[in-house]
């Protein structure tokens, strides 16, 4: 196979991925998010990429919005969400903030390939992204990207419908988030 179809192939496994995603689930985190004082966001490895771009247009949106672990971050607190990327929902370090978030009595989110896994029992939201898990484990949901591919674009494209639907229901235009971009350049 060459290049373009390759990548041909990869959109047709993106469209196939979006389309299985709950639209009541996505519609809960819009709602949770767009309540919360302020939004943290935590992922690992190329999921927490995903999450860090998230992160860039909700602060675009003027949504104060931080990446957990950053030496800026604030301290979470009660009226805040914890929107944690994970694909199996057991990364340990994700696993332990969440833990902490519950604690506090603050709102967590998972997006992620297995909602029933320790991370989605402990969230008020979870999205499942039916893609195959990166570990090679027998799967529904086939594709021919390596690891786990599949989940990571789809974090990338969801979390950019979150921020449209987002816009869509704060009445924001792009040119008034274009003010909010870095200009240090």
């Amino acid at each position: 196979m060459t290049t373009v179809k390759y990548a041909s192939e990869i959109v047709k496994e993106l469209n196939r991925t979006i389309d299985l995603i709950a639209e009541d689930e996505a519609e809960k985190l819009v709602e949770r998010i767009l309540e919360s004082k302020k939004v943290f966001v935590a992922g690992a490895g190329r999921s927490g990429f995903m999450a860090k771009s998230f992160v860039m247009r909700l602060m675009h949106m003027g949504i104060d919005a931080f990446v957990v672990g950053e030496t800026v971050t604030p301290s979470l607190e009660e009226d805040d969400i914890l929107v944690i990327a994970s694909g199996s929902g057991e990364t340990k370090s994700l696993v332990s903030m969440a833990e902490k978030a519950k604690t506090i009595n603050a709102s967590v989110a998972v997006v992620t390939i297995s909602p029933e896994s320790t991370i989605g029992k402990l969230s008020d939201v979870a999205i499942k992204i039916p893609a195959k898990p990166k570990a090679g484990a027998d799967s529904d949901y086939k594709t021919i990207q390596p690891m786990g591919s599949l989940f990571e674009q789809t974090l990338l494209l969801f979390f950019d419908a979150i921020i449209l639907r987002i816009m869509s229901k704060k009445g924001l235009e792009s040119g008034v988030m274009y003010g909010r971009h870095a200009n240090l350049e």
